[in-house]
Formats: structure tokens, C-alpha cells, sequence
């Protein structure tokens, strides 16, 4: 999930007055749509938010019905990624690396530095162990919709490709309820997508790459912290933005294909080297974990408190049954649409049990004041404290020069994350006004627009409805993955059995026609017969 909290409001005069204007307008909307969307029920003093209880039953039901393919097939996802079943002619526009890049710059960011630390505050080290286990279970999830997204993809004219819920959604609901209330159901999607796009995907991204830009300059005695800095800012960041996304996915993919794994990496490596340094800590810590999940620390909330806080935030952060990642999985290159869904499975792997587990490890064994301090806060009934600053004091016991590249590193993830929603608010747009140059032109124009309005103002209502957006995609798109989950088992028992012959190879470059013959010829059973005489040679993506 992008969106934490807010970063910083317009200064005074004409700004704030517009500012706070809007927001007065949308305060009884956002306060309708925010309340409904994360209604919670109370069991035993706490309470469940039912978007966060609907994300993980989902899981649950996914994992189970589609066999642990998460836990079973995980070789298998890497050997995908690296292309080894991929050949050059196969129809799409990236490759299985660089999809999975762009789809994790979109999960990849805030929320995995300035969200586990609200989130250690609230639960302790337990909701840690809570987190994995949700990611886990989240694989599968996206295992599923990164399938039909690219299941049902189509190509366009000019040789791109559109697929994710846009595709599968009138499919799924078109069984049960007819065209118009599916085609209703998908534009309510993509209102969801495109809305949540502008916002927490775009405006709220910018402001916190000017602040953080603004932070490793000086602050408010900075060169960015001059009037009119935030307009400037704001329209240099619109045109590297412009720059990126005119491209298409094309270019978005060879930007985040770069990016994201330096972040990443970069960001991984500051952890172990806090971790590692403290090597006699890890046992103490991952008991603590363990511990705290099954008897957490009194105070938050015991056992259902702590539980719900880490799945909550590894729902928010992975954003696993959304259908935001099938949107950027669906231009891969790839005839057998089941193999994305062994690549997107890695997406929960990599953003909550490696990256998320890395920042709870280093705020654990780092034991700045603020943590505790933190938890005592939430016990006494404060306000949650700021996650980036728990993440930074703990780098900072150890590493003093770190917070500043950790400031430099949440505005990178906030740039790629920027660029990736653009794509998923293109895609909606071209639900409403179709696939044209003029169409997509008008689009980026105005998602630039709302780049520089996004460093000027902080309109905190707005972003409120935003992000309540997001989540109403989720009730939408998991109801199409239960009615299409048959169709993804069929998928993945093919493609096993295709693998198992040592046909995965060949069978790569068949067209769809040819499988199907092939498949009705031999009983629709998925066990091919032997093929003598072909050469089982493949290209790396």
C-alpha cells in the first residue's frame, strides 16, 4: 500500500485557503465512503476492519483450492522470471522480470518503511510474524488474478496489449448477472483505480518526493524550501514523469526493471548490515517475534489485536486481491497466461516476508527509545507515531549517516511508484474512452497535472476518498477471482503437466488453437504424448 499518512500541508495565503476549501467540500464524502469501505466489527474489544477479514479469507480459499502453489512451485516462479521458458517471438511487450518490476514498484515503497514502523507501534514485534504469514498466503492471491489478467488479455491496433480486471471482470460477472450489471460493476473498478490513481498513486507520491527532496537539502532553510520551490519542483517532476509514462509500459518497465531492484537491494543491504551486526541479537529478536504473536505485550489489543494489525498491514502493503498488480502483469511476453501467475506470486515474497521482515528485524534489534517509546504511546492511548522516524532512529543507532539516503530512497520509491499507478490509471481511462493516441494523451496531460498540484497542496479529505477507493476495488475483484478460480486451475494443471513431459518448451511457442487441438485430441486431461524428433532449446528474456 502507498499511502500512510499525510506529508506536509500548503503554507499560508491563497493556497491554504484553496486547500482547505476543497477539503471542507469532500470532508462529509470521505467521511461516508471511508467509514463504509473500513467498516469494522468488534470481537473481544477489538476491531476487524472487513476489507482486511475479506483479503485474507480470500487468501485462504485461493491457497487451499489452488493446491499451496506458493509453497509447492517456487522453484518453478524463479525459473520463470529468469526466462527460461520464454522465446523472443512470443507475444507481448516485456518480459517476466521487468512485469514483476513494475508491479512491485507499485507495492515496493512507504509502506514497507513508514508502515511496519506505525505497525510495530501498535502490535509489537508479534505483528511481525503475523505479516509473513499474510504475505504468504497473499501469493497466492496474486498468483490467481495475474493469471486471468493475462488470460483475457486483448491486443490493440498499434501492438500493445491491455489485459488485468478490466478483461476478466465482464467475463466473470457477464456469467452471473448479465452484460450491463458486469460492465457496471467493471466501470465502478475502474472509477476505484483511476480515482485512487490521481490521488494516493500521484498526488500524494509527489508530495512526498518533495518533501524528502526538500529534507536532504537543507529542509525549510534550503534551496527547496524558498517560495515557489514547490510549484518548480512539482513541474520538473511532472516532466520526468511525462518523459517515463509517454512511453507506455515499455517504458515504465525499463525504468522500474532498474530501479526497483537498486532500491531494493540497496535498502535490503542497510538492514542486514544493522541486523548482522548484531548477529547475537537475532535469536533474542525472532523470539520476541514469536512470542509477542502468541503473547503479545499487554495493552495492544492481545492475541486478535496483534493478529490483525500484521495482516492489516501486509494487506495494505502488498495490495494482494486489489487488482492493481494484474494491470502491469498483463503486457508480458507469454502465450501460457498461467506463468505470469508463477511470476506474480514472488510479489507478496519480496515486499512483506523479505522487505517488510527486514525493517521489523532492524526496529527490533536496533531498540531505539522511540520504539518502545512508541508502544507506550499506543498503550496509553496516544496517537500511532510516525513510522518513517521509528524506521530511521533505527538505522540511525547504527548507521548516522543513514537517514538521509533512507530520505533519498523513500522519494525514489515514491517516483517509481508514481509511474507505475500512471499505467493503472491509463488502463482505467481506456475503459471509459478507449485505446487512441489523442485518448492517452489527454490522460497524461492531465495525470501530469495533477503531478504539480500534488507538491503544491495536500488535500488530506481527497486523499481520504482515495484511498477508500483502493480498497473498494478489492471487494469488487475478488468477487470475479471466486467465479473464475475453475478456470485458473485448469491453467496452472496444464501447464504443470506440460513441464513434467518436458514439453513446456515447444508447447511455449504453440499458439492457442494448436494447444487446444493438441489437449482434445488427448482428452482434455493435460498429459500430452511424447513429441520425437523436436529440439527442446529456449531463449532467455
Amino acid at each position: 500500500m502507498v499511502s500512510v499518512a499525510l506529508a506536509q500541508t500548503a503554507d499560508g495565503g491563497v493556497l491554504t485557503d484553496i486547500e482547505e476549501a476543497i477539503d471542507g467540500f469532500f470532508e462529509p464524502f470521505a467521511a461516508w465512503i471511508s467509514g463504509w469501505v473500513f467498516y469494522a466489527f468488534p470481537v473481544g474489544g477489538i476491531e476487524i476492519p472487513i476489507v482486511v477479514l475479506w483479503l485474507v479469507t480470500a487468501a485462504i480459499i485461493i491457497t487451499v483450492a489452488l493446491g499451496f502453489a506458493q509453497f509447492r512451485y517456487f522453484k518453478l516462479s524463479t525459473e520463470v522470471i529468469r526466462g527460461k521458458f520464454s522465446r523472443n517471438d512470443d507475444p507481448g511487450e516485456i518480459t517476466h522480470f521487468q512485469a514483476l518490476s513494475s508491479a512491485l514498484s507499485g507495492t515496493v515503497g512507504l509502506g514497507n518503511i513508514a508502515g511496519v514502523g506505525a505497525a510495530m507501534a501498535l502490535g509489537g514485534a508479534g505483528a511481525t510474524f503475523w505479516m509473513i504469514v499474510c504475505g504468504l498466503l497473499g501469493m497466492a492471491t496474486k498468483f490467481a488474478e495475474c493469471t486471468l489478467g493475462v488470460k483475457y488479455r486483448q491486443q490493440n491496433a498499434d501492438g500493445t496489449f491491455s489485459g488485468g480486471p478490466f478483461k476478466y471482470m465482464p467475463v466473470a460477472f457477464g456469467r452471473l448477472f448479465g452484460k450491463w450489471p458486469a460492465m457496471i460493476l467493471t466501470g465502478l473498478f475502474a472509477i476505484a483505480i483511476f480515482g485512487f490513481g490521481v490521488g494516493g498513486g500521484n498526488m500524494f507520491q509527489a508530495n512526498q518526493t518533495f518533501v524528502q527532496a526538500q529534507e536532504v537539502t537543507g529542509g525549510s532553510d534550503g534551496f527547496l524550501g524558498s517560495d515557489g520551490a514547490a510549484l518548480v519542483f512539482g513541474l520538473v517532476l511532472a516532466g520526468l514523469v511525462a518523459a517515463v509514462i509517454i512511453g507506455g509500459i515499455k517504458s515504465i518497465a525499463r525504468v522500474t526493471s532498474k530501479l526497483v531492484p537498486f532500491m531494493g537491494i540497496t535498502y535490503v543491504i542497510a538492514c542486514l548490515f544493522v541486523i548482522l551486526s548484531n548477529a547475537d541479537h537475532i535469536p533474542a529478536a525472532l523470539t520476541d517475534i514469536v512470542q509477542g504473536a502468541f503473547s503479545p505485550q499487554a495493552g495492544l489489543g492481545g492475541l486478535v489485536g496483534v493478529l490483525i494489525v500484521g495482516f492489516q498491514r501486509a494487506a495494505f502493503s502488498n495490495e494482494a486481491g486489489l487488482g492493481s498488480a494484474p494491470i502491469a502483469h498483463s503486457p508480458v511476453r507469454t502465450r501460457r497466461p498461467v506463468s505470469e501467475g508463477f511470476v506474480a506470486l514472488m510479489e507478496p515474497f519480496i515486499d512483506t516476508v523479505i522487505v517488510c521482515t527486514m525493517t521489523a528485524l532492524t526496529i527490533i534489534i536496533a531498540d531505539a527509545p522511540s520504539f518502545q517509546n512508541g508502544i507506550n504511546q499506543v498503550i496509553d492511548g496516544g496517537a500511532v507515531p510516525d513510522g518513517v522516524s521509528l524506521t530511521s532512529d533505527a538505522f540511525a543507532t547504527f548507521l548516522p549517516w543513514f537517514p538521509s539516503i533512507l530520505a533519498i530512497a523513500v522519494a525514489l520509491f515514491a517516483f517509481s511508484t508514481l509511474v507505475t499507478w500512471s499505467y493503472y490509471g491509463e488502463k482505467a481511462w481506456e475503459f471509459f474512452f478507449g485505446h487512441s493516441k489523442v485518448s492517452l494523451n489527454i490522460y497524461r496531460l492531465i495525470f501530469c497535472t495533477f503531478t504539480v498540484i500534488g507538491t503544491v497542496l495536500t488535500f488530506g479529505q481527497v486523499l481520504t476518498i482515495t484511498d477508500s477507493f483502493l480498497f473498494i476495488c478489492g471487494f469488487i475483484n475478488l468477487a470475479a477471482l471466486y467465479i473464475l478460480l475453475p478456470e485458473v486451475r485448469r491453467e496452472m494443471k496444464h501447464y504443470l503437466a506440460d513441464r513434467k513431459s518436458g514439453r513446456l518448451f515447444e508447447l511455449g511457442a504453440a499458439d492457442d488453437a494448436e494447444l487446444a487441438a493438441i489437449r482434445e485430441e488427448h482428452g482434455n486431461t493435460g498429459e500430452l504424448p511424447a513429441m520425437e524428433g523436436t529440439e527442446q532449446s529456449h531463449h532467455q528474456d
